[in-house]
């Protein structure tokens, strides 16, 4: 099994899960696909894109799962990053992480 994860709110997880589905984020919605992170590219996510945001979770997701719908394109720094051109079934989520903020505003993730 290959892990990626999703950042987001509690209450946009909270949501998703009570419709069995997650349509994305505000920035998912705009670019057209599903932002994920490999565990190696989550933590600058994080620190690069929810800075301050407190009340966040991390979904651990089975990537091997998705099927063609799920694509590794290259972004940030010419490093492919997977991205959902679809939405997420919550069936398709293995683990869900806390996200707490630490001094400095920045989520930490552990997974």
């Amino acid at each position: 099994m290959t892990s990626i994860y999703k950042i987001l709110r509690r209450d946009e997880w909270q949501a998703a899960r009570a419709a069995g589905v997650f349509e994305g984020s505000g920035i998912d919605h705009r670019d057209g696909y599903i932002h994920f992170s490999t565990a190696a590219q989550a933590q600058e996510t994080a620190r690069l894109h929810f800075k301050d945001v407190a009340d966040l979770v991390v979904l651990e997701v089975d990537a091997d799962a998705l099927g063609p719908e799920l694509v590794w394109e290259p972004s940030r720094g010419g490093h492919l990053f997977p991205h959902l051109y679809g939405k997420l079934p919550t069936t398709r989520v293995t683990a869900v992480h806390e996200a707490p903020l630490d001094a400095g505003g920045v989520p930490t993730l552990t997974f």
